[in-house]
């Protein structure tokens, strides 16, 4: 007997999720992508069994050639399949505002879709990062005014959140544990049957409340991991060491595990659910222990301060050679947030630019951007290019805020001819400083002190 599934939110999240259900015998799944002038194409992309992101994603592309040319696999715009689905899966993005408040109006109009349309016995899986708490208090009751039916008797609610980071989708939803978070235990089974299709590891059943909290924490708890590493980064640089090596000395340890540095933490992830956690902590909770909540808005502000940092290492060096931050070209390396992906979203250059742009808006300076994988749609900040030799000529600073594989390849002798200040400041540790010195570049690393050690 077939099983009818929809995904809703054509992203990072639902393409592959969608696709590997697709892929299961006797099961039909449409994909739900809003018609907006950023995202119309994907619709037309899909359907033509191509993959539209343009970093490397080991098997996506076969994948989805393979559902869609057997016809297990359709993306549209509207609601139409969600009145047949068994299964109807949430998979859009749930950003904060600037006051660190969760924007939920896609999370919400689409549950108002869904309930228009849904049957009795469908089973809803939430798999958007929310707030805790915000399943039962906002996804369950809209779906419930809205249909008029009732959670646990006439349609399933579960939380089931994705683990997926660009680069590895398809082996994060397969070879990760799956948390399921259901109302009652009629709901995790429901969740199991599905993700039993394409999870190898363990399906673990809980509440929806543990496992939206489950989401938040872990993914907190590795931001802060992340603000320890840049904090250690800065202290190094004042003690003229490199942190990087020291991580190396730390991690041979084989319990220890400690995380690195960087010029910024980017993702659409990390950079939210920290907040999302404080937000649902606040809002559903009486709040006895909210004194004791400092560690993840510290290391929130840490994180967002690595940006700065970055051009501060850029104006210490202009600073010592007596130079003005004018008439100049800077070259940005590397766009997306991560290596070797195309995802630009909350990108540490995104803030680079910006601050630069604040602060020298007068100065006369040029910027370029290069990323071998970011298309134009998804980055206008900057002028952008994939031609690495026309964005580094006659630059006079070269900020590497990704760490693409392309860039360990580069040839310092081409570079050092090709700019006009050999100047580089390394976010993402991927030059050995000595190496670069003695190629006749003035060189800066986040982790590393400027000096020759004694």
């Amino acid at each position: 007997m077939a099983t009818n599934i929809v995904v809703i939110g054509m992203g990072y999240v639902g393409i592959p999720m969608a696709a590997l259900l697709a892929d299961v015998d006797d099961f039909y799944v449409t994909g739900i992508q809003r018609r907006s002038h950023r995202s119309a194409w994907k619709i037309d992309w899909l359907n033509n069994g191509k993959n539209p992101y343009e970093g490397e994603e080991p098997g996506l592309d076969e994948l989805i050639e393979r559902v869609v040319k057997a016809g297990k696999f359709k993306v549209t715009d509207n609601y139409d399949d969600v009145s047949a689905a068994d299964f109807i899966l949430i998979d859009v993005q749930t950003p904060v505002d600037d006051e660190k408040v969760p924007r939920y109006a896609s999370l919400k109009e689409v549950s108002k879709k869904i309930a228009k349309h849904i049957k009795k016995g469908a089973t809803v899986i939430v798999e958007s990062t929310v707030a805790p708490g915000t399943t039962d208090n906002i996804v369950q009751s809209i779906l419930e005014e809205e249909s008029g039916l009732q959670r646990g008797s006439d349609f399933y609610l579960v939380f089931s959140f994705e683990r997926v980071m660009p680069g590895k989708l398809i082996e994060y939803i397969t070879d990760f544990p799956r948390v399921i978070g259901g109302g009652c235990e009629e709901a995790n089974e429901k969740g199991k049957f599905l993700y039993g299709k394409v999870v190898k590891k363990e399906l673990q059943g809980t509440d929806t409340l543990t496992a939206e909290l489950t989401k938040c924490i872990e993914n907190a708890y590795r931001d802060v991991n992340i603000a320890f590493a840049n904090e250690m980064a800065l202290l190094c640089e004042d003690f003229n060491r490199n942190v990087f090596e020291i991580i190396t000395l730390i991690n041979h340890r084989h319990d220890r595990m400690m995380h690195y540095p960087g010029s910024g933490v980017g993702g659409h992830c990390l950079t939210k659910d920290p907040w999302l956690l404080l937000y649902g902590f606040n809002k559903y909770t009486e709040r006895i222990n909210e004194s004791k909540m400092k560690i993840i808005p510290d290391s929130r502000k840490l994180n967002d301060y690595m940006p700065y940092h970055m051009i501060e290492l850029m104006e210490n060096v202009f600073r010592d050679s007596h130079q003005l931050v004018d008439n100049i070209k800077i070259t940005l390396l590397g766009v997306s947030y991560k290596a070797n992906t195309d995802d630009t979203r909350n990108t540490p250059t995104e803030n680079i630019v910006k601050i630069l742009k604040a602060r020298y808006h007068s100065h006369n300076i040029v910027y370029v951007a290069h990323d071998p994988y970011v298309k134009k749609r998804d980055y206008s900040l900057t002028d952008l290019t994939s031609d690495f030799n026309e964005a580094v000529d006659k630059a006079d600073v070269l900020l590497f805020t990704t760490n693409h594989s392309v860039y360990y390849d580069i040839d310092l002798d081409d570079l050092k001819k090709r700019v006009n200040t050999p100047i580089i400041i390394d976010g993402r540790n991927i030059f050995d400083k000595k190496t670069v010195e003695d190629k006749g570049f003035t060189y800066r690393k986040v982790g590393e002190g400027a000096k020759k050690p004694v």
